[in-house]
């Protein structure tokens, strides 16, 4: 970069806040929209997040259902087979022994029964909740649909005109040394009203609005150095001043 003076680095700056400036009042103009846009997609993707969850779990309940179905058949055929053994036991303690083995499998067949309509109830649930979900999603699809459709409007009328600001910022930025665009840029996200650049009016910060002292001033009016607030950081600029000078 060809070596600038102070002055020249002050007009870079004052022309970058210039069009900083005017690329926030065309973001203010499309107020909360981007925001309540970025929620209800978060919004959506947590219901298709939560209809997923509740599908896989209603898959691995029919598995389960399939696999307690498939238990009790075979204790069926188990207690077939013991049924047709005791008819061939030799004492009560094989009769008794073969009877507990039957028992065990009628147990297992009430517990898997049990688990079974359980199990449907739970799916019965998971498919109401799953019913609202999609009513849910459907709903704030429409939502989505209209805020996205509002904001693309508000975007399109300013769109040209943004376009056009952002060249213009990045062939400002281009112009500053990186120390000092790194700076200013880290005092615009530091303050609300994205302010990094002000003049000092009615002796005065423009930003903080604290008093700046006469000698200051006489600096300030100089331009032989970059002068900062020192209660609030801003750069302070002449900036009636620089302002007439760029409009020339």
């Amino acid at each position: 970069m060809e070596q600038t003076t102070i002055a020249q680095k002050l007009d870079a700056l004052v022309k970058l806040q210039s069009i900083d400036s005017k690329l926030d009042e065309i973001i203010k103009v499309r107020g909360d929209l981007p925001e309540e846009v970025r929620d209800l997609e978060d919004e959506l993707a947590g219901y298709e997040t939560r209809l997923s969850k509740h599908e896989g779990e209603i898959n691995s309940m029919d598995e389960g259902i399939k696999n307690f179905k498939n238990g009790i058949k075979e204790s069926e055929k188990l207690i077939k087979k013991y049924e047709e053994q005791q008819k061939n036991v030799r004492n009560n303690r094989e009769f008794d022994a073969i009877s507990k083995e039957v028992e065990l499998q009628q147990l297992e067949m009430q517990v898997s029964d049990k688990k079974i309509k359980e199990a449907l109830q739970q799916i019965e649930f998971k498919k109401e909740e799953i019913k609202k979900t999609e009513h849910n999603l459907s709903e704030r699809r429409k939502d989505l649909e209209n805020k996205k459709q509002e904001l693309d409007v508000i975007i399109s009328e300013s769109q040209e005109e943004e376009v056009k600001l952002n060249k213009d910022r990045e062939k400002a930025a281009k112009q500053i040394e990186d120390r000092l665009l790194n700076s200013y840029n880290k005092l615009v996200d530091n303050f609300r009203n994205r302010l990094a650049v002000v003049s000092v009016k009615r002796n005065a910060c423009g930003g903080c609005f604290n008093t700046v002292p006469p000698q200051r001033q006489g600096e300030i009016r100089e331009r032989k150095k970059i002068i900062v607030c020192e209660h609030c950081g801003r750069i302070l600029a002449n900036v009636e001043f620089v302002m007439e000078t760029l409009k020339k």
